[in-house]
């Protein structure tokens, strides 16, 4: 048990253009969406896909291999660790955010490739 961490898998489908900026310490970050299917047969044995929306970050070099090669419908596998941050909105509300803090990147498919 004491090897246990806080480690995310995904394989999906990119959902945006990845959006890129630049911190003010120079360092490179990029924010973009994926979307994971998982499919099964409900009690009358129609098939069923759901789709989840996640939300991964990635930082530096990561970061550039995002902003060069992703785009919308590219797949893509990753792994990277559960980032959990809460805010105060214009109403005074408090909000959570949960993200993916992307760590490896491989593409499955560039649809691109045209």
């Amino acid at each position: 048990m004491y090897a246990l961490k806080n480690k995310v898998q995904l394989i999906g489908h990119v959902g945006n253009m990845p959006e890129i900026k630049i911190t003010e310490t120079g360092k490179k970050l990029a924010r973009f969406s994926v979307a994971t299917n998982e499919s099964y047969r409900n009690t009358n044995g129609e098939k069923i896909t759901e789709t989840q929306w996640h939300t991964l970050i990635a930082w530096g070099k990561i970061a550039e291999v995002v902003e060069k090669l992703l785009q919308k419908g590219t797949e893509i596998a990753i792994e990277g660790k559960l980032i959990n941050k809460s805010y105060i909105d214009k109403e005074g509300n408090k909000k959570y955010i949960t993200e993916v803090q992307v760590n490896e990147l491989l593409l499955l498919n560039n649809k691109s490739s045209n």
